[in-house]
């Protein structure tokens, strides 16, 4: 045992450690976790913006159902009628083939058989004669018999819900291979055209594409499960109508699908049976308005001999995915792009097998990192890294852009990386670990100036405490039930926000020399003139509440900013409450575990304070002791008196409404006074004139943001009044 561990030491704990990690490493690779794919694919996208696909023919165009034939038109859905229409439309110009990205499952409400029977006050001649027209679905069925068309299909797994009960033809596939339906996407239920429809229509695809985890569309099936039956999708159908081809064949092997074939066009896809696709940029040339079309103002030239999709890009028709080249892409396009990949053989592959390249790639990096790291020195082997890391990321560049060829960069150079990481902090690690420990601890409970207070002396650290004057803040975030409740499914972003909120306000405490006492949920608890003497803290702690309301102010219009044009942000608010007073402070806690931190009645009458912000309608509320010491330097004006426990004369509290220009303001002092002579003929319960004294604060307070405090007062006096009307 002791050779064995002197044989360890001289082989490196560092090069122990970097072994266990290249073996957990390759693991995780095997196994592949959402996080690995993750990066893999966030690697890939950055080709794809690098390197869009060029267009280099224009085999699609795409009728579109946008705002503007919307507004033309009516809401959706049209008459089929109208989109019996477009078909024709189609056709004429000599569109080769159909596909609709649209699903018509129920029969259209606006037929004149519905109008005859839900029509009220029609005479019977009326009746008889819509009644003898032919219904809308069946215009709709004769414009597509008439045309090649393929209706779309699409795959759901809502558990339940009752699919077609006549099953529709679909498109005979071959297999050349295991069978794929254990390998392929598979949808438990699939929702069809009106039988009318699809019994009319030459083609049937599956339209449905499940994005990745992060909600990006990478890969699109070309075929698919539903139901039980193997389908093709949208794109490879029309692909199968336009080249006359019977069926279509899939091939497959013990990893999976290997390819689809349909008719001399061989289309590479992964183990489910899915594309990767180039993407290439958007192209609003490709795109016609439907209402265009449907008004002749579309050349020949930019329908015939095209294959002619029709779907939406109007956002309020919910049909926009996310790919890695444009944040919002209309659905249609996906499949305009998939059949102009196809059509051009320019679609990406990525085989089974370069799982393994990547594998060994990064196995064989790893141990030449580990290999050389303690034998060279750190220059040549950063030098020696960034020539390998360039010489992979070239492989790499150079199977996208000519082989179409997608081999993963990401893991090899992160875990090569990670390798060398591990050994270059291995030995530091070793040496400072105790060191580390303990600030890491004393950080996690303790403010950076006691932490720096007590390296200096350590004798500090023990259980107990002192009595001083404090000024103690209380700070808790308005209305944090409904914000709660809005993220009720979202918890990480309940998090950032309240991160994104705390962070400022922190700041701002810290700017003005406060000590932080704990973040309770929604809440900030801070006080000043401890760990360290501030003979200023009742002004530094002012002037850190109305800070935070600045940040705040600002934190506000900068979410305005990040929102959608158009879409209004709920301000975040706050209230702050301010008491200056006798504490206890130390350190609190066991042996164990201890928190420096403040005791007495001043800490529960300023937690008092910050709730009474919401009654009385201000930010911030201070107590009395805290206003007298800042009435010279900041605009604090009375709002109340407040029982306090353990004292026969009651509190007053006070607004803070600015700093001292607000103070030296005309205004601000003439409201002042009529607000003292307000509260005077209040408390002397001379109603009549203490309404008339709040009707002028209130006009001179606006400027101030007290209409809600000055209306708390009249319905105070309202209810004194009716009260005595009562008891008379």
């Amino acid at each position: 045992m002791t050779t064995l561990l002197k044989g360890l030491r001289r082989f490196g704990i560092g090069r122990i450690v970097a072994l266990l990690l290249l073996v957990t490493l390759l693991a995780l690779r095997v196994w592949d976790p959402g996080p690995i794919e993750a990066l893999r694919q966030k690697s890939f996208d950055i080709y794809q913006v690098m390197y869009p696909r060029a267009e280099r023919q224009d085999p699609v165009s795409v009728v579109d159902i946008d705002e503007r034939s919307l507004l033309a038109l009516g809401q959706w859905p049209w008459p089929r009628t109208v989109m019996a229409d477009l078909v024709s439309k189609v056709a004429e110009l000599g569109g080769t083939v159909i596909g609709f990205d649209v699903l018509f499952p129920e029969a259209d409400r606006s037929s004149p058989e519905v109008a005859a029977t839900t029509f009220r006050e029609l005479d019977d001649a009326t009746r008889e004669s819509l009644q003898r027209l032919p219904s809308n679905d069946t215009v709709f069925a004769d414009a597509i018999r008439a045309s090649k068309v393929v209706l779309g299909q699409s795959g759901y797994r809502v558990s339940g819900t009752a699919s077609v009960a006549r099953p529709a033809a679909q498109t005979p596939v071959a297999t050349l291979g295991p069978d794929p339906r254990s390998f392929l996407v598979d949808f438990p239920r699939l929702l069809r055209n009106l039988p009318v429809l699809d019994d009319a229509a030459q083609g049937h695809g599956l339209f449905s594409i499940a994005p990745e985890g992060d909600g990006t569309i990478r890969r699109v099936p070309v075929v698919a499960v539903a139901n039980g039956t193997v389908v093709p999708s949208l794109s490879l159908e029309m692909l199968r109508v336009a080249t006359g081809a019977s069926a279509i064949l899939i091939k497959t092997d013990l990893s999976g699908v290997r390819s689809v074939v349909v008719h001399d066009f061989e289309i590479p896809t992964d183990g489910k049976g899915r594309i990767w696709l180039h993407f290439s940029m958007p192209d609003l040339s490709k795109y016609i308005s439907a209402i265009d079309l449907l008004q002749g103002k579309v050349p020949t030239e930019r329908i015939a001999g095209k294959m002619v999709l029709i779907g939406t890009s109007a956002a309020g028709l919910l049909d926009l995915k996310v790919t890695p080249v444009h944040p919002a892409l209309p659905g249609v396009e996906l499949h305009a792009q998939l059949l102009e990949s196809a059509l051009t053989r320019s679609t990406l592959s990525r085989p089974s097998y370069t799982a393994v390249i990547e594998i060994v790639l990064a196995l064989l990096l790893s141990l030449i990192v580990i290999a050389l790291a303690p034998k060279v020195n750190a220059g040549p082997l950063f030098l020696l890294g960034g020539v390998i890391a360039a010489l992979t990321l070239g492989v790499s560049w150079y199977c996208f852009s000519f082989l179409h060829l997608l081999i993963d960069y990401s893991f090899p150079l992160t875990s090569s990386f990670l390798v060398y990481g591990v050994l270059i902090c291995t030995n530091y690690l070793t040496v400072s670990a105790d060191r580390h420990w303990i600030r890491s601890a004393f950080s996690q409970y303790l403010s950076p100036d006691l932490v720096e207070q007590l390296a200096r002396s350590p004798e500090k650290l023990t259980l107990g405490g002192e009595q001083r004057e404090l000024t103690v803040l209380f700070s808790d975030i308005r209305g944090f039930t409904a914000i709660s409740e809005a993220y009720k499914d979202d918890p990480q972003g309940l998090t950032a926000l309240i991160n994104r909120l705390f962070t400022p306000l922190t700041k701002d405490i810290v700017k003005c020399h406060g000590t932080i006492d704990k973040y309770m949920g929604d809440a900030i608890m801070a006080f000043w003139n401890a760990p360290l003497t501030d003979p200023s803290h009742e002004v530094n702690a002012c002037e850190a509440a109305l800070t935070m309301q600045d940040s705040l102010k600002a934190l506000n219009a900068q979410r305005q900013r990040e929102a959608e044009i158009g879409q209004a942000v709920p301000p975040l608010r706050i209230g702050v409450g301010l008491n200056t007073g006798l504490c206890v402070v130390g350190n609190f806690g066991s042996d164990l575990h201890f928190n420096y931190s403040v005791l007495g009645d001043t800490v529960n009458l300023a937690s008092r304070l910050e709730g009474l912000t919401k009654q009385y309608g201000v930010p911030i509320i201070i107590g009395e002791k805290t206003a007298q010491a800042v009435r010279s330097q900041f605009a604090v004006l009375e709002l109340d008196h407040l029982q306090v426990r353990g004292k026969q004369e009651p509190e007053r509290i006070f607004a803070l409404l600015g700093r001292a220009e607000t103070a030296a303001d005309p205004g601000f002092r003439n409201l002042l006074e009529r607000n003292e002579a307000m509260l005077s003929s209040y408390r002397c319960r001379e109603w009549s004139q203490a309404l008339e004294m709040i009707l002028l604060c209130r006009e001179l307070g606006k400027d101030f943001g007290l209409d809600d405090y000055y209306e708390f007062y009249i319905q105070r006096i309202r209810h004194q009044i009716d009260s005595s009307a009562s008891s008379k």
